[in-house]
């Protein structure tokens, strides 16, 4: 008996110790929060917290508590794009920013709040295991990634090359998930394709995404396009998640003029502007948008409307207009914070609200041939005329 009630008090003690631990550890966090805030929400954390750590019916760790607590003050902003990043999904985040990371070789964006497959390129791991445009993507190695923000998504399915990821796919006809196992390999396709459409003196470029590589390629495919005679351009957006806001200002140097390509406000209430020179392309010019249109696509697309440097033609984008800056965490947690928002040239917030085309042409499924881009082609030939 005695032995045991030794034992039982030592870990009564050890536990309340860690319990003090906890508490000192949340009350240094939040010191500067609780003053001035309501004090009693912030006792209720810390009561909460040792509560489980003495009452709770499994044993439960410091470290999962902590995380728990963090993930939840974030996720009460209601933020989709401001997101806490454990350990894993935070390495993998700072992989996919320094470019060593293998890849599926897909597209993907935000659709009606699904992770979708906008584009699946040749010769990839996701073609070679049958992924499709058009397939939602619901779990990422067992991870319900539905509402999750495009940044962590993409960050999840990246990776060391030749690692595995499973994905479980909604695909209409089929009534059940399906589950892809998938290869990472280096994956290295340009993000701006450009030829001239047949029988026509018009060029057409595509831009998949915007990374570091992307204003290279589009100066190499512009210079290419002139020298087989292009005079007027049409600029395909559609379906374009974003990515660099530098890539994006840096591009937008071809197709406007001298001035403003974005505002950047802070939260600080400090202002940054990114300008153009003035060595734009100076041709007819019309840009296909639709909801999947985001973010640094959004920039570029609300300059070229904004400055009236082309016509916009397609439907309205999907309405990322807000920045978001990741802060490292000890342990090798992250935080990613949205801590700015995107202006147009003419001071017009588009987040939430998109960017609205000059001309709307939906995409009617139920005919045959690319309406958008038809009209696009109408609208370039009679100015060229």
């Amino acid at each position: 008996m005695y032995g045991y009630g030794r034992y039982n008090r030592t870990n009564r003690l050890s536990r309340w110790l860690t319990v003090l631990a906890v508490l000192f550890f949340v009350v240094f966090l939040l010191a500067g929060i609780i003053i001035g805030s309501n004090y009693k929400h912030a006792g209720n954390l810390v009561k909460v917290i040792s509560l489980i750590r003495t009452q709770y019916i499994e044993p439960v760790d410091t470290t999962t508590l902590i995380d728990g607590a963090i993930r939840g003050m974030v996720e009460s902003l209601q933020d989709p794009y401001s997101v806490y990043l454990d350990q894993t999904t935070y390495k993998q985040l700072q992989e996919q920013i320094r470019g060593s990371f293998g890849g599926l070789g897909i597209l993907v964006g935000v659709k009606d709040e699904y992770l979708t497959v906008a584009r699946v390129f040749r010769d990839t791991p996701a073609a070679r295991e049958g992924v499709r445009a058009g397939d939602r993507i619901i779990m990422i190695d067992g991870k319900d990634v539905r509402g999750i923000d495009l940044e962590t998504a993409i960050g999840l399915m990246r990776g060391p090359v030749g690692t595995k990821v499973k994905l479980s796919l909604l695909r209409e006809g089929l009534a059940k998930p399906l589950e892809v196992s998938i290869t990472r390999e280096e994956i290295s396709v340009p993000t701006v394709e450009g030829k001239l459409l047949p029988n026509t003196r018009t060029g057409y470029i595509i831009i998949t995404q915007f990374n570091e590589k992307t204003p290279d390629e589009m100066l190499e495919t512009l210079s290419r396009l002139r020298n087989q005679g292009m005079r007027g351009l049409i600029l395909d957006l559609r379906d374009n998640p974003g990515g660099e806001l530098i890539s994006a200002t840096r591009v937008a140097d071809n197709f406007v003029p001298k001035g403003p390509v974005v505002f950047i406000e802070y939260s600080s209430g400090n202002t940054e502007v990114k300008e153009a020179d003035d060595y734009y392309l100076r041709l007819p010019l019309a840009v296909l948008v639709n909801e999947g249109s985001a973010s640094a696509a959004e920039i570029l697309a609300g300059a070229i409307k904004d400055t009236k440097a082309g016509v916009l033609v397609g439907t309205r984008t999907f309405g990322k207009g807000i920045v978001q800056t990741v802060f490292p965490l000890d342990n090798g947690a992250g935080l990613k914070l949205t801590t700015a928002r995107y202006l147009t040239p003419g001071k017009h917030d588009i987040h939430k609200k998109g960017v609205q085309p000059d001309v709307v042409v939906e995409d009617r499924e139920d005919l045959p041939g690319d309406e958008q881009l038809n009209k696009a082609l109408e609208l370039i030939e009679q100015k060229l005329q």
